[in-house]
């Protein structure tokens, strides 16, 4: 489970995950310093440490590397919101009081996710003695009626 990233830690991942390209930490710098004074260095020991902590993968460009994500925010928040759950001890209380802090469009998103999710995910394959049930059941509904040496 990753540890929740810091606050400038995030900041830099946010510029990450949203450009979807490699980045510089030049670049990173620039946009950061339209909202704060920060330094280069500070910039460049951040990005150092997520690629330590395996949030970033670099490749040497020159006399720079260029920094590129390693997976997606909403896999991140999807981390992060697995492990608060499964911290519980009460998964399904804990759902519930989740979903109750819901707004109306992030309701609508969780729904539309249960669509895909039981879309792309088929039903497995009954166990074969569940089947053996399910046989005799449609069976004795078609008339009762079985062969010789059935049953």
């Amino acid at each position: 489970m990753p540890r929740p990233l810091g606050e400038l830690e995030d900041a830099v991942m946010t510029r990450v995950w949203q450009w979807n390209r490699p980045v510089t930490v030049r670049e990173v710098l620039e946009d950061l310093q339209q909202e704060r004074s920060i330094a280069y260095t500070t910039v460049m020991t951040v990005m150092d440490n997520l690629h330590q902590k395996g949030w970033v993968r670099r490749e040497v460009e020159g006399r720079a590397y260029r920094y590129t994500a390693v997976s997606t925010r909403a896999a991140y928040a999807a981390a992060l919101m697995n492990e608060a759950w499964s911290r519980s001890d009460n998964p399904a209380a804990a759902l519930v009081a989740f979903f109750g802090m819901m707004s109306p469009d992030q309701r609508d998103a969780l729904d539309d996710a249960v669509r895909i999710v039981q879309r792309d995910t088929p039903l497995p394959a009954p166990a074969p003695r569940e089947e053996a049930v399910r046989e005799e059941a449609g069976r004795e509904e078609a008339g009762g009626e079985t062969g010789p040496g059935e049953r």
